[in-house]
């Protein structure tokens, strides 16, 4: 835990890795607060109508003790695999808990999947069972003869001839389970890549990834855990960013966590549930920020009780922290991470570390550098790769049954994160692009973020990506795909206009030279704009 300390420096400077030699995510998040105040609230869950209900840790412990007895009574021990198919729920949270005193491998998954994703995911990490609901168990219907490895379904919906009843074994276990002993070092989760730019990979995780995780949420979240604070966020807890930024450091921390239910983000949903549920901290990932600025009126039709809001998972540009500031009185905390070692940069306004446009420093714990590609550190002001060095608590163990992906991941002892950055003279962190987002237009190396904030700050515009499309002569131009808000009809003069609002407040190299309108934007579960469809779509216009 961070040690608060007056500036920036000496709380890089003073902090301190304490890891024990045996750590279970499972006791931590659950047991311990149980055995000191049973009776304290773990989870809130939201419904649109009436009151939410509430799980203490108590039963948090119990429930998740009987599960992992009903488990380990079907056959799952350490090491096996377990997919979780489920939305933001209690029942996530106790089958995530019994996953990790079994000592077997939780493996989240989006219920937003379809089934071709699911059945590689499924394969790839020969799951033995999957936790899920009626939805999710009828897409694993089609493909469950071809899941080998696959022995057990359980369903929060209840029995069929395909799955076993959750409630019913959670009803039957007996509420104490001896804990497998964990070290830290041992596998907790897989987390597959998100699949912005190729095949995704399960990212193996041990014990220690969450004590590696919780400075990185301390530092955006100011100092969390402070008196009322309850964390949301609309991120899928299928997600590192839903589980290990919000779920998992909450209950650790002993701060309520509130579970919401959205198949898509929809903006006064979310200022609903916030509002209601009267949600303190948020992690709001910048597409979905970008869509309550486009919202209007946000502070007028709300009262909220926000007293920080992180977000990351894609830079969040300088137009949508402004906006947080003027409308919400908040500057958002925008920090840094990847599904392989999340959480490693942040800001934290409380300290004075903010700045519009950067992601910003090295989080307490973790050596941050750009590096170039042999791993070599460049002065600040020389764009390069963002890496992060090992050791490192929160840093993967590998990917998993792919041993050359995971040494390709490293330069050295640096980590390669495949995103290209520079560091400014005070030591912040600017994002500039993932290496196959960057385009290279007439000599110049473009970063297509900054283009897309910008975009974004045009009045007609909700959503925008920009892409590289192969020219002749400048190698490539700069492509902006659009997304209108509400109520705006598309025409070339608006084309040209949007074109030009970029080359006015950018440059004369980085405007669109090309605007499309589409009626929606490709994103992945964990709201990233998916470039590559649209680059490759641009690629096809000219037949390269």
């Amino acid at each position: 835990m961070l040690e608060r300390r007056d500036t920036y420096e000496a709380l890089y400077r003073d902090f301190r890795w304490h890891i024990p030699t045996q750590f279970n995510i499972g006791t931590a998040v659950s047991d311990h607060w149980a055995a000191r105040e049973p009776d304290r609230i773990a989870l809130i869950d939201h419904r649109e109508q009436g009151e939410p209900a509430l799980l203490s840790y108590g039963e948090l412990s119990a429930r998740s003790n009987a599960l992992a007895n009903a488990l380990r009574a079907l056959g799952v021990g350490r090491g096996d695999r377990v997919a979780l198919l489920l939305p933001q729920c209690f029942e996530t949270a106790i089958a995530h808990v019994a996953i990790y005193k079994l000592g077997a491998i939780a493996v989240p998954l989006a219920l937003l999947f379809g089934v071709e994703a699911l059945e590689y995911r499924l394969q790839t990490a020969g799951v033995k069972a999957v936790v899920t609901n009626g939805a999710g168990n009828a897409k694993l219907k089609p493909i469950r003869s071809r899941l080998t490895a696959l022995e057990t379904v359980v369903s929060i919906d209840g029995a069929d001839r395909d799955a076993v009843d959750f409630w019913k074994l959670v009803a039957d276990g007996p509420g104490h389970f001896e804990v497998e002993a964990t070290g830290p070092d041992d596998p907790a989760m897989m987390i597959f890549t998100s699949g912005t730019t190729g095949p995704p990979k399960g990212a193996l995780h041990g014990h220690r990834v969450l004590l590696g995780h919780l400075p990185g949420v301390q530092m955006p979240h100011e100092f969390l855990p402070q008196p009322g604070d309850r964390l949301w966020t609309p991120a899928d807890w299928a997600w590192a960013g839903g589980l290990l930024n919000v779920l998992l450091p909450g209950l650790y921390f002993g701060v309520p966590v509130v579970s919401g239910r959205f198949e898509r983000f929809d903006p006064d949903a979310a200022l609903a549930l916030m509002e209601k549920m009267e949600v303190r901290n948020a992690f709001i990932p910048p597409t979905a920020l970008r869509m309550l600025k486009s919202a209007g009126g946000v502070a007028g039709r709300h009262k909220l009780e926000l007293r920080t809001i992180g977000s990351g998972g894609e830079a969040l540009g300088r137009e949508t922290y402004d906006w947080a500031q003027a409308e919400l009185g908040l500057t958002i905390n925008e920090f840094y991470g990847q599904t392989e070692c999340n959480l490693v940069l942040s800001s934290c306004a409380a300290l004075g570390v903010s700045r519009s446009g950067a992601i910003g420093r090295p989080v307490p714990g973790h050596r941050v550098a750009i590096v170039d590609g042999e791993g070599l550190e460049l002065p600040s002001g020389e764009a390069g790769q963002i890496a992060v060095k090992r050791p490192d608590p929160v840093m993967f163990l590998e990917y998993w049954q792919n041993p050359e992906a995971t040494a390709k991941k490293f330069v050295g002892d640096w980590m390669t994160t495949g995103d290209q950055g520079i560091a400014d003279e005070d030591g912040y962190i600017h994002f500039f692009g993932r290496d196959d987002d960057v385009i290279t237009s007439a000599g110049y190396r473009i970063g297509p973020g900054e283009i897309e904030d910008c975009l974004t700050g045009h009045p007609s515009v909700a959503l925008a990506a920009a892409v590289g499309k192969p020219h002749p002569v400048r190698t490539e131009i700069v492509k902006a795909y659009i997304v209108l808000k509400d109520g705006v009809e598309p025409n070339e003069a608006l084309a040209s206009e949007i074109s030009l609002w970029v080359r006015e407040r950018l440059s004369a190299h980085e405007y669109p030279r090309e605007v499309e309108f589409v009626d929606s934007m490709p994103l992945t579960t964990t709201g990233k704009v998916i470039r590559r469809i649209f680059r490759d779509r641009a690629r096809r216009e000219t037949g390269l």
